[in-house]
């Protein structure tokens, strides 16, 4: 049996990413919007390589209340929510409940918004070439949110670059993208974690550096 290719970190699985997106590099029109927090070690990485803007792309997952890992959906900025009617139908659940999934998960959306970007001003996607990226995709509702909130904005063309995704989830987002970009995509998945070694939270913490440190770079105040 074939011993299955891990991931070592996110680092590391960001530089994965970086050979099939050379084409986008050192372009004035190419942004990375990287999903917090796990998502932001690896857009770094790629955003650092091809030598292109990095900024964040909010969003929540809506998570069963009896199997939080298991997404029902997901919201993000602007008021995009995307609904998973399998897992919806597997997990019925009242709406109060619903509501109130909502309602917490979009508090956390709006303090990471506040925590990570501050006063930044508002993302300006028309006419720009969006990648976007994560650590890794599960049922893809998170991603595809993204996909929602990004269209919003016009862009000339969205690109969902991850390291590792089902099968199923892989080819369901192919056809909601002008491109995906998925080096690892196994025929069982059983978790994201499972294809790394270190696999560890992404603190707040990290995530505001690694932001700040591209924002400078950016901005030409190289420390």
């Amino acid at each position: 049996m074939t011993q299955p290719t891990i991931l070592q970190d996110r680092a590391a699985a960001g530089r994965r990413l970086v050979e099939p997106l050379l084409l986008y590099a050192h372009r004035a029109d190419v942004i990375v919007l990287a999903l917090p927090r796990g998502g932001v070690p690896v857009a770094y990485e790629v955003a650092t390589a091809l030598d292109v803007r990095l900024d964040l792309m909010l969003v929540r997952k809506l998570g069963v209340p009896s199997h939080q890992e298991f997404a029902m959906g997901a919201i993000a900025s602007g008021g995009i929510q995307v609904l998973n009617q399998d897992a919806l139908r597997a997990h019925p659940i009242d709406k109060a409940a619903f509501d109130a999934v909502v309602a917490r998960e979009t508090r956390e959306l709006l303090r990471r918004e506040q925590v990570y970007r501050g006063s930044r001003a508002p993302l300006q996607l028309k006419d720009q070439v969006v990648i976007l990226i994560d650590d890794g995709l599960a049922t893809g509702a998170s991603m595809l949110a993204a996909i929602h909130a990004t269209r919003v904005h016009a862009p000339s063309r969205i690109v969902v670059a991850v390291p590792v995704a089902p099968i199923e989830t892989a080819e369901a987002l192919r056809s909601e993208v002008d491109e995906l970009v998925c080096p690892l995509i196994p025929d069982w998945m059983m978790s994201i974690g499972y294809w790394y070694v270190d696999f560890s939270q992404t603190s707040d913490e990290e995530v505001i550096r690694l932001l700040q440190r591209a924002w400078r770079k950016e901005e030409g105040i190289v420390r």
